[in-house]
């Protein structure tokens, strides 16, 4: 797909099918977060794949927005491998796991393959929910799937504000 037609059409899936994600297109998105770049190149993202019924209503009793995914990618990060930037006031995870899971994002469109960036949950309980390592956190959820028939983007999905809005030139 062309790139422009991606960024512009992807959109928020609110309501899925229960079809499965095939697995050479979790593949590929899967790939597509593990070549984006990361601050060093540490690489300190961990994805984590729900698709068994027990791991799926485990997160159903941890956020109401699952929409009924058949697939969910928790996004995680090792906060004792990132990088400390020189003020010492923060760290590459967040921004590094972000794009990470951005590139995923926009590579499940590629693929034909609706999602949704879900951060209404609590990082700490997902975490403990699932058993993950204590040095690892938890940056957001992806859903993945195909829409429901008669699903798309909210009606304010084409609504932008002007380049001028959001755009300085010094």
């Amino acid at each position: 797909m062309e790139f422009t037609d991606v960024i512009k059409n992807r959109y928020s899936c609110k309501r899925y099918s229960d079809r499965a994600v095939e697995e050479d297109k979790l593949t590929a998105i899967l790939e597509a977060g593990r070549v984006a770049p990361t601050a060093k190149n540490l690489q300190e993202q961990h994805v984590y794949v729900l698709q068994s019924a027990e791991a799926l209503e485990k997160f159903n009793g941890l956020t109401p927005c699952r929409y009924g995914a058949p697939t969910v990618l928790l996004v995680a990060f090792d906060s004792e491998n990132v990088y400390t930037y020189p003020s010492s006031e923060r760290t590459s995870g967040v921004e590094d796991a972000s794009i990470v899971a951005t590139h995923m994002i926009l590579a499940a469109a590629n693929e034909g393959v609706d999602s949704c960036w879900v951060n209404r949950l609590n990082p700490d309980e997902v975490a403990k929910a699932f058993g993950l390592p204590g040095n690892e956190v938890v940056l957001c959820a992806i859903d993945l799937g195909y829409a429901a028939e008669g699903t798309g983007p909210l009606p304010n999905h084409a609504s932008r504000k002007e380049l001028a809005e959001t755009v300085t030139r010094l």
